[in-house]
Parts: structure tokens; sequence; C-alpha cells
């Protein structure tokens, strides 16, 4: 009995071991290769899938997922013969399991260096300053190449990426004082911009001030010109209302020559060619009355007036001068006190 358990356990452990060789479970996005005596047979897909146990076997799973993988920074040569390191990452994705199980060694170790002799072929037609400025030219760049080489692959290159590209200590110095100069640069004109903005605004102000005041200062004038000139004309219209006579008006010649005559420095002055007609109404006036007009002498030889009243000393004390009743220019002369 025994020799027959043993038989019956080993039969059902190599029952077991048969099916776990049979039954193939594949996960999703994931491909297997198939191998019969060392041989490719077929390409097993997400899923159950069923082998013949001890006569096939699975070489190589394989993730058919975008895949990321970063490269350490790599030293290249710029156009004019500087060493800068460039990292660079890459996204592929696997298309065809059995080209990239068979058609290449290790697709990883090859994108990696097919990278790096293309980066170093594009880098080595650049200056430092296109180098660093032309990233998406080099991405590009990078991508056909890698695209059209790992075709035959079974890999797709979907992006390339440079994670950074580091110049030299030295460079980077020069590169960070050129950038401060330029700022330091910007700012100035920027502030000189400002200045003279600035003062031309200022100077605009100060125009339109000055405009505004003369403007202002016209149309005060012009009022006040104007006001003047009604007031005028609103005398001259209350006189001719009124109507004056020549008596009147002789009275009125005679009230201004005191004012004619004020100052002790008046040693000549001008006396009007009407105040002769004024004289001689007033001296016709007061001859009604009995006398002619004290201390005038319509005649020309002033200072001896006609005696009005009692005929007193009038005559001595007349008008601080002769008065010529033409207009003519008349010297005053200074008569001493009597006592």
């Amino acid at each position: 009995m025994q020799p027959i358990i043993i038989v019956l356990i080993i039969l059902v452990v190599l029952v077991f071991i048969a099916l776990i060789k049979t039954i193939q479970v594949i996960p999703q996005a994931s491909a297997a290769i198939v191998e019969r005596f060392g041989r490719y047979t077929r390409t097993l897909n997400a899923g159950l899938n069923i082998v013949v146990p001890f006569i096939d076997s699975i070489r190589n799973r394989i993730d058919l997922r975008e895949q990321v993988v970063p490269f350490p920074p790599q030293p290249v040569i710029t156009q004019d013969n500087l060493v800068v390191n460039i990292d660079t990452v890459i996204y592929y994705q696997v298309t065809d399991a059995r080209a990239a199980t068979y058609e290449v060694a290790s697709y990883i170790q090859a994108i990696e260096q097919l990278t790096v002799t293309t980066l170093r072929n594009i880098i080595g037609g650049m200056d430092l300053e296109r180098t660093l400025t032309s990233r998406e030219e080099i991405n590009a760049a990078l991508r056909g190449v890698l695209d059209e080489a790992t075709g035959k692959w079974g890999i797709r290159v979907n992006r390339v990426e440079l994670k950074a590209i580091e110049p030299p200590t030295s460079i980077q110095d020069s590169m960070e004082k050129q950038m401060r100069a330029d700022r330091d640069k910007r700012a100035a004109i920027l502030t000189a911009e400002g200045i003279r903005q600035s003062q031309i605004l200022t100077a605009e102000g100060e125009k339109q001030s000055a405009i505004l005041r003369a403007e202002g200062e016209s149309k005060a004038a012009a009022l006040r010109a104007e006001g003047e000139a009604q007031a005028v004309r609103t005398v001259f219209d209350a006189i001719h209302a009124g109507d004056p006579d020549q008596k009147l008006l002789s009275y009125q010649y005679l009230q201004m020559l005191p004012k004619i005559a004020e100052g002790d420095a008046n040693k000549l002055w001008i006396v009007p060619s009407e105040i002769g007609d004024a004289l001689k109404g007033l001296s016709g006036a007061f001859g009604n009355l009995g006398g002619g007009a004290p201390g005038f002498n319509t005649g020309g030889n002033g200072g001896n007036g006609g005696n009005a009243g009692n005929g007193g000393n009038g005559g001595n004390e007349g008008g601080p001068g002769v008065v010529n009743p033409r207009g003519a220019a008349v010297e005053r002369r200074e008569e001493p006190p009597v006592h």
C-alpha cells in the first residue's frame, strides 16, 4: 500500500505543477514571449492563456506602458569649445514585445547611448547662447533621431526633455555679471525715461497754467475796460440828460484849478484853452453883480484882476501865475507874504 500511495502523491504533484505551467495569467498592459524548445512561438497578451507545460516556456515579460527613464548628466562640447553637462529624460513605450526582445539585447542601454551620441552631434553645431535658448529645437531633433532608430526595436519615443544645461562655473559667473549689467542698464533707462516723462508733464502743466492765467488776465482786463467804458457812457449820458449850461461848466473849471496847482514843486502847469470861455462866462455872471472875476484877467495880464465888490487887494493875491486861455504853458511865481 505504501508504494501506491507514494506514486499517487507524486502524480498529484506532477498534475499540480503541470496545471501551473499550463495556465498563464498576463496582467493588463503587459505581454509575454513564449518559446518552444528555445524558439519563439507566440506573444501572450493580457488575460488567461494556455501553454503546453514542460514544452513551452515564458522567456520575458514586458511592460507595455509608457516608461520614463532619466539619464545621468553627460558632458557635451559646444561649437565655441565650452563643455556643458546636460541631463536628459526619455519617455518611451514598447509597441512590439517580440522586437524589443530579439532585435536588441538591452533597449534601455541602447536608447541611452543613442541619446548621448545624438545630443553631442546636435550641441556640437550650436554655441552656448543658442544651446541655452533652443531647448525646444534640441528636444525635437533628439526625438526625431531616437524615434527613427528605435522603431525597428519595437519602441516608440514619445518625448525627450532636457532637464538641465549646466555650463562651467566661470561661464556662469560671467553670465550672471552680464545679466546684472543688463538689468542695471534697463533700470537706468527706465529711470531716465520716467524723469523725462515727468519733466515733460510738468512743463506741459506749467504751459497750460500760464495759458489759463493769461486768458484769465485778458478776460479780466476786457471786463474792466468794458466796465470803465460803461461807466464813462453812463456819466456821459447823465451829463447830456441833465443839459448843463455854460455857467455850470465854468464853475466846474474853476473847481479844477486848485487841483491843477497842488504841490509846491509844480513850477509849470498846463491850462486848457476851454477855461478861457469858462472865465468869460463867469465874468459875465459876476459883472451883472457889479464886479469882475477876482484875481483873473482873461486878456492875459494876469495877477492884476478886476476889483470885485469893495475893490480890495484881490488882484495882488490872484491865482498862482498867469492864466492863458489858449492852453499855453504858464510859469508859477512865488509871491512874498504881505504883513
